[in-house]
């Protein structure tokens, strides 16, 4: 059995493309709500001519929804539900990309794992300052932090 692969942890954006073109063709973006995820997504997506994939985007597509909505009518673990389903079809539909997965995405399920031994993992960790001024002008798109 081989060894379990570890996320790579990262405080800053420390990686030099030079490095990037070691990564191989699936990479998933971790981090708290607010840590840039998304943004870093579409930066590396565009280095590497991968598509880029947003998890909460496709939940939304496939539900006709929106995150908010499912909270709201759903609950937490429906919407858990569905984000592991729709992690797994977006492997399935696409052999390479970077996916900018939901702040609890590697908390629930095998998630994490599933991920891990895929592609590579990148947890974005930026300041508690940063993160509290993203979430602070943002709350009303983050339902778990919306009211």
């Amino acid at each position: 059995m081989a060894p379990k692969k570890n996320p790579i942890h990262l405080k800053s954006w420390q990686l030099t493309f030079t490095a990037m073109s070691l990564f191989p063709q699936k990479i998933f973006l971790i981090g708290l709500m607010g840590s840039g995820k998304s943004y870093w997504g579409r930066q590396l997506a565009f280095h590497f001519h991968y598509p880029f994939l947003d998890l909460d985007k496709g939940i939304e597509l496939a539900e006709k929804k929106s995150v908010t909505e499912i909270f709201e009518q759903e609950g937490e673990a429906s919407f858990r539900e569905m984000e592991r389903q729709t992690l797994r079809q977006l492997n399935n539909d696409y052999s390479k990309y970077v996916m900018s997965c939901g702040g609890g995405t590697p908390c629930f399920f095998d998630n994490m794992d599933w991920m891990t031994d895929t592609g590579i993992v990148i947890w974005l960790r930026p300041s508690m300052q940063v993160l509290a001024e993203r979430l602070i002008t943002g709350k009303e798109k983050r339902p778990l932090i919306k009211n």
